[in-house]
């Protein structure tokens, strides 16, 4: 089966938006396969492993030892874990995509930012404030482009992704994010801001493309069932990690299309 093209209206929705939804994008069966390597890896945690409670965000147990401690947040390091995850960080359709929206044949898949497969579990799923992911990534330029791969429904009942339309372009005084570099709820700049978002909501096999720079967010999974998904982040060759920083820390890896899956 060959790669499903970018039209060009996509390619400028990207560029005025920061953001690009393509669906069905990976192939049920895979996304199949995908899901079953995931929970043999969260029966038990399979470490590297991030819980709920190691990132105090709201909603999250208070620490590893109070009542649901032990939910995991994301399996790290997922293109290392199984080579159903390296034929997904490659699938053309996908690679494709970015050689149109990067404009480069040269990708880099970073191993030091996401690289995840990231769950969200009910009843001690935490809340994601608002926040750019480039405020703690050390690259030459901050233009890098990461996927979000939908293994299952995704909406807001439980906890899809929220983004600002846009923001990507936008120059934003410090004084507006906190210490955290998450931004501030209180200002009244950002409230108007903050009302243009949108809800990103997906199916199974559907791939969100997302610029660093894009403000973004997420809430509480408050269904029965577990959100599971995939996230890549790629720079282009000629992008490199600022030597020394944790973007730095652990070698990229060129990306091709693979084999169709």
């Amino acid at each position: 089966m060959g790669a499903k093209q970018l039209s060009e209206i996509e390619a400028e929705q990207f560029a005025r938006d920061g953001f690009l939804i393509r669906r069905s994008l990976i192939q049920p069966e895979k996304v199949s396969q995908l899901v079953a390597c995931i929970d043999a890896s969260l029966n038990p945690a399979l470490a590297p492993v991030e819980f709920e409670a190691d990132v105090h965000y709201p909603g999250a147990p208070s620490s590893r030892w109070a009542e649901g401690g032990q939910t995991p947040r994301r399996l790290q390091h997922a293109y290392g874990r199984d080579t159903l995850f390296r034929e997904c960080a490659s699938n053309p359709n996908i690679v494709n995509t970015l050689n149109v929206l990067m404009d480069s044949d040269e990708l880099m898949l970073s191993q030091n930012h996401h690289n995840c497969v990231m769950t969200k579990h009910p009843g001690f799923s935490s809340l994601t404030s608002w926040h750019q992911d480039i405020r703690y990534w050390r690259f030459d330029r901050p233009e890098l482009v990461s996927t979000w791969i939908a293994l299952g429904p995704e909406n807001i009942d439980n906890g899809c992704l929220l983004v600002i339309p846009g923001s990507h372009k936008l120059t934003i005084q410090p004084g507006r994010f906190d210490a955290a570099l998450f931004l501030r709820t209180d200002l009244a700049e950002n409230e108007k801001l903050l009302a243009t978002s949108v809800a990103v909501e997906l199916e199974a096999g559907d791939v969100l493309f997302f610029h660093s720079r894009t403000l973004h967010a997420a809430g509480q999974n408050s269904s029965d069932t577990v959100k599971r998904s995939i996230v890549f982040t790629y720079h282009t060759k000629d992008n490199e990690p600022i030597p020394q920083t944790r973007s730095a820390v652990f070698e990229d890896i060129p990306v091709s299309a693979a084999a169709s899956i």
